[in-house]
C-alpha cells in the first residue's frame, strides 16, 4: 500500500497528528518525502520512539525525474510505503502525484489520509462560496501572466471562488498584484498559518 499522510502547513509541531495516522507511520519504514531533514524530524516529533535509522527514505521533489521515479517500482510493489509532502497533502499541486500515479500504474492500492489541507481549510475560513470552487494552483510566475490571471479570475470570481496558492517569498508581490489589478467589488481572504495553533 501507498499511504499517503498530510502534514501541517506550518513548522510548529504542536499540531495534533490524528491518532490512526500515527499509528500507521509506526508501522512503515518507507518513505517517500519532499525533503530528508523536514520528513526525518516529523516523524521524530510525533514517534519519538521510532528508530529512525532502521526507515529507508526517498526524495520526490520537484528535482525527481520521471526515470527517477520509475526506479521506485520495485520499492512500491514490496512494501507499504508512506508519501509525505513538506507541508499540507501530497500530490495536491505537489511533485508526489507522479508518485501516486506510478502506484496505479502498477496495481499499488493509494489509502490518501485524513488530514490538513490548506485548499479546504482555507476555503471553510473564508465565508466565500463552498457551493461552486476552482482550484487553480499556481499563479503564473511571470508577472504579466500573473496580472493577467489575476484579472480574468476577478471577472468570474462573482460566480464562483477560486483557490490559489502561492510560495512564502512571493506573498508580498503577489498581495500586491492584487490589490492592484482586482476589481473592486472582488472579495479576497488571504488564509496562511492554518494549522499553526500560536496564531
Amino acid at each position: 500500500m501507498l499511504y499517503l499522510i498530510p502534514t501541517p502547513m506550518s513548522h510548529n509541531m504542536k499540531y495534533k497528528l490524528l491518532e490512526y495516522n500515527t499509528l500507521l507511520m509506526n508501522t512503515v519504514n518507507v518513505f517517500f518525502v519532499e525533503d530528508l531533514r523536514t520528513a526525518r524530524r516529523f516523524i521524530k516529533s510525533y514517534l519519538p520512539e521510532k528508530n529512525i535509522d532502521n526507515c529507508s527514505f526517498y526524495e520526490v521533489n520537484e528535482h525527481s525525474d520521471i526515470e527517477t521515479i520509475n526506479t521506485y517500482k520495485s520499492i512500491l510493489l514490496n512494501n507499504d510505503c508512506m508519501l509525505m509532502s513538506d507541508a499540507g497533502c501530497p500530490a495536491i499541486a505537489d511533485p508526489g502525484k507522479t508518485l501516486v500515479a506510478l502506484a496505479h500504474q502498477n496495481n499499488v492500492e493509494v489509502v490518501p489520509l485524513i488530514g490538513p489541507s490548506s485548499i479546504i481549510m482555507g476555503l471553510m475560513a473564508s465565508g466565500l462560496n463552498g457551493q461552486q470552487f476552482s482550484f487553480i494552483g499556481y499563479l503564473p510566475q511571470k508577472k504579466e501572466d500573473k496580472i493577467a490571471k489575476i484579472k480574468e479570475i476577478s471577472k468570474k470570481a462573482s460566480q464562483q471562488t477560486y483557490i490559489f496558492i502561492e510560495t512564502p517569498y512571493s506573498n508580498s508581490k503577489t498581495i500586491e498584484l492584487l490589490f492592484n489589478n482586482l476589481l473592486p467589488q472582488t472579495k479576497l481572504c488571504i488564509a496562511c498559518d492554518i494549522t499553526d495553533s500560536e496564531n
